[in-house]
């Protein structure tokens, strides 16, 4: 069926008139009345019928005209929107990250983004997730781009690093240890160890670091979230490695600069290879790999 025929019918239904109406869709009368027949020999029934000098809907033809509005309608809209979310002036990005960079710096380089682009609308949706879920989602096209650990193994994605995440450990300020600014990992070896699940990205080099200085960590607890995780060691449930965040600032617990191994905790913008972006996504990357990022939200 014809999309041009089905927008003809519904002129034709709203004016009832075959001058009026071709003049309207600035085609010829003759063009009108070959997509009419076109539709009616196609749906098997009259859709119109002559009064006097005009010509009215048939019973049929009225019914077939809701779904016709009803169905351009939902076209229409859909072209609007397609538009709108892929044009140069606005967008929607669908951007996960890793849980650690939730409470400061996705807030911050979206904020900033935004400012940068105040004349262009501009929508985001977040989601926070572990880098196992992260990586599934960029694939299943659920994710414009993405903040997460590298995956070695993940051909299909580019991984472009973005700045280091500088990793420190926790304990209760009860604890032991407390008294400490800064420590070799190997003097951990005898506490109660909490740490990411498997899932999480972060685990992978925080067991390298435990490699590194040949000591196999006490591991009580495992979990994905860096608040949750941050929570058990105030309460004393036992030790841990985390990122730098803001919320350890109003916790019950210390901060210690791990000095030995040395290490290195990058982060990564990531995205599928060879994939269509809209213009607004690749404004958005830009932004992010600028030269002064690193400085600035670091």
């Amino acid at each position: 069926m014809n999309l041009h025929h089905l927008r003809y019918f519904r002129k034709l239904a709203y004016l009832e008139h075959y001058t009026k109406a071709a003049d309207e869709l600035k085609i010829t009368q003759p063009s009108l009345s070959y997509a009419i027949n076109s539709l009616e020999e196609e749906l098997s029934t009259c859709l119109f019928e002559k009064e006097g000098r005009n010509i009215r809907l048939t019973k049929y033809g009225k019914l077939f005209l809701k779904y016709v509005e009803d169905s351009l309608d939902n076209l229409d809209t859909g072209i609007k929107k397609t538009k709108a979310m892929t044009s140069g002036k606005s967008g929607f990005i669908d951007l996960a990250y890793i849980y650690s960079l939730g409470s400061y710096f996705i807030p911050e380089i979206v904020s900033d983004f935004l400012t940068c682009n105040a004349d262009k609308d501009i929508k985001f949706s977040f989601s926070a997730q572990n880098t196992t879920d992260i990586v599934k989602g960029l694939k299943e096209e659920k994710y414009d781009v993405a903040f997460c650990s590298k995956k070695k193994s993940e051909a299909d994605l580019e991984f472009t690093p973005i700045m280091d995440q500088k990793l420190v450990l926790i304990v209760p300020h009860d604890h032991q240890l407390a008294n400490k600014d800064k420590i070799d990992l190997k003097e951990v070896a005898s506490f109660p160890f909490i740490t990411y699940s498997k899932e999480s990205g972060l685990r992978s080099v925080i067991d390298n670091l435990f490699t590194k200085v040949k000591i196999k960590p006490n591991i009580v607890y495992e979990l994905i979230e860096d608040g949750a995780l941050a929570g058990l060691v105030a309460k004393n449930f036992g030790i841990a490695i985390v990122p730098e965040l803001l919320i350890l600032e109003n916790m019950n617990i210390k901060k210690i600069e791990i000095v030995n191994p040395k290490y290195k905790r990058e982060i990564y913008l990531a995205r599928v290879k060879n994939k269509y972006l809209p213009p607004v996504v690749h404004e958005f990357i830009k932004h992010v790999t600028n030269s002064t990022f690193n400085k600035k939200y670091l």
